[in-house]
């Protein structure tokens, strides 16, 4: 389930932003060529011209080799600071090998060197037979030089925090001005503490510069043209090496996509209808079950609803405990473990447990691990990084308005569209109104023109990523098609679908482009 990394998420739920018949062309390109032959040109050439020096791995998968590189903080400077970037990969498991399959599967913050490791459910027998696969940990993430900002006990209370609101139940359409006030703190500790400690990295983490620095490592492994494979977040790093890179494209996927003309605000208030349809598709499955703590095959989704709801209003009076340690289990906590339903269905046995068990037990220690898997939580005193690149990017990628009102409006907006979640979502981009506006890149829409064709995959009922963005971005895409699963989950790859992974297969491999629009059911 490697595609679990999130899109832009809430995190005020308590603080954290987020988030195609055929015809063939050209011919499958052979790895190979110098660094130099493969792109290396001017004061970029003492990067491009590394070696990568693979050598076994520490961790994770058995015949894996990982190796790092270096390229410039600021592109601007090339001759200033270095970071370090992570890279494993994977080889090819037949002799007629096309070249590396670089791959990404989400965040912002999401790890790509973590994701090789899944390679065997996240990509086919026949793709990994043709290409090694690849993937790096983006500048700021994981392994690579990282961006810290809150430690991990200012980290629980930044994400767990619940605000007050009108009606004293925690909901975020209704926030006093006490509860504004707290979320202004939050957010504003949240920046400054990336200020102080890392303030020259904090600058230059946009996407914008992670596709530079796949452009690096592309000229490293060899291949004259790029093939990629990113998901969610993912799709944004791969369209803007589209954009700066068009003639280095070789075949890429992007799969649950976001759309890049879209803000930040405006695209967590656009996310609020996907979190709004898959919980209604995760109620609506509940129902029709035996161990259903919502209610029961004759109930309605609204009335399952209702009593998520009043769940959620209880335990904002009236927190849960858990057996992990003190963290109380209180509405925002709850909310994010019932988050991780409306990623994937295949997490929907475990977050109806959690909800028997806290509905019918008192007990809140399912909801809050289901939590803090989705906020990398993976020891009991610390997180991996990903809740700093998440917001760093998010910030970083386009102009966020400064008016805290600003935020107010798309919440009560948001909370039309997602009565559950919306608010939260809006909310959570706060921080980037405390962002550094030298660290902003413009924005806008992305044509990647003169790329071959670009292959995005969307999914209809996707929670985290709307079908919309999909279409939205096929069609800004010069060279863009568009392939459709109807189904729930966030991506389509590898999601149970054997139409999409076909089609994706036969791309990847072939170049194979089908009818554009081309829809599975």
């Amino acid at each position: 389930m490697g595609t679990i990394n999130r899109g832009p998420l809430a995190a005020t739920l308590a603080g954290a932003v987020l988030l195609a018949t055929g015809c063939t062309f050209g011919g499958a390109d052979e790895a190979g060529g110098s660094p130099e032959e493969a792109g290396a040109t001017g004061a970029l050439a003492e990067f491009t011209g590394q070696e990568l020096d693979w050598d076994s791995c520490e961790s994770g998968l058995e015949g894996t080799e990982c190796a790092v590189f270096e390229v410039p903080l600021d592109y601007d400077d090339p001759g200033g600071e270095r970071i370090e970037i992570a890279v494993k990969r994977l080889s090819a498991e037949g002799d007629d090998v096309i070249g590396s399959l670089v791959v990404n599967p989400g965040g912002p913050g999401g790890s790509g060197f973590d994701y090789v490791d899944q390679a065997a459910y996240t990509i086919s027998d026949d793709v990994r037979e043709r290409f090694d696969v690849v993937g790096f940990d983006p500048r700021g993430v994981g392994r690579s030089t990282p961006l810290t900002c809150l430690d991990a006990v200012e980290l629980d209370e930044f994400l767990g925090t619940d605000v007050d609101s009108e009606d004293g139940d925690a909901d975020l359409a209704e926030v006093t001005e006490e509860g504004m006030a707290e979320l202004e703190e939050n957010s504003r500790e949240f920046v400054e503490a990336c200020e102080a400690n890392a303030p020259d990295l904090m600058l230059h983490m946009g996407t914008a510069d992670v596709a530079r620095d796949m452009d690096v490592l592309r000229a490293l492994l060899g291949d004259d043209r790029l093939t990629y494979l990113g998901a969610s977040y993912g799709t944004h790093i791969g369209a803007q090496y589209a954009d700066q890179f068009p003639d280095r494209v070789r075949a890429l996927v992007l799969d649950g996509a976001v759309d890049p003309s879209q803000d930040q605000l405006d695209l967590s208030v656009a996310q609020a209808t996907g979190f709004e349809t898959a919980l209604r598709a995760f109620v609506e499955d509940c129902l029709g079950r035996e161990d259903c703590p919502l209610g029961g095959p004759g109930d309605s989704v609204d009335d399952g609803i209702a009593v998520l709801n009043d769940f959620l209003e209880d335990v904002a009076a009236d927190p849960l405990p858990n057996a992990l340690d003190d963290r109380e289990v209180n509405r925002t906590r709850a909310e994010l473990g019932v988050l991780a339903a409306l990623y994937t269905d295949a997490w929907w046995p475990r977050v109806r447990e959690a909800l028997t068990d806290a509905m019918d037990n008192g007990e809140g220690t399912a909801l809050i691990l289901l939590a803090d898997d989705l906020y990398s939580r993976s020891e009991p005193e610390d997180y991996e990084n990903s809740t700093a690149a998440l917001i760093a990017v998010n910030c970083s990628d386009s102009p966020s308005p400064r008016e805290v009102e600003a935020y107010a409006r798309a919440a009560a907006e948001a909370e039309e569209e997602s009565p559950n979640f919306g608010a939260g979502l809006a909310w959570g981009a706060l921080p980037c109104a405390y962002w550094p506006e030298e660290a902003v890149a413009p924005g806008g829409p992305l044509d990647a023109e003169g790329a071959d064709p670009i292959m995005v995959v969307g999914t209809t009922r996707d929670s985290a990523t709307p079908y919309a963005w999909a279409q939205a971005l096929a069609e800004q895409l010069d060279s863009g098609f568009l392939v459709t699963r109807d189904g729930d989950g966030h991506t389509g790859y590898r999601m149970g679908d054997r139409c999409v992974d076909a089609m994706v297969d036969e791309y990847l491999i072939d170049l194979t482009v089908p009818e554009d629009g081309m829809a599975c059911a």
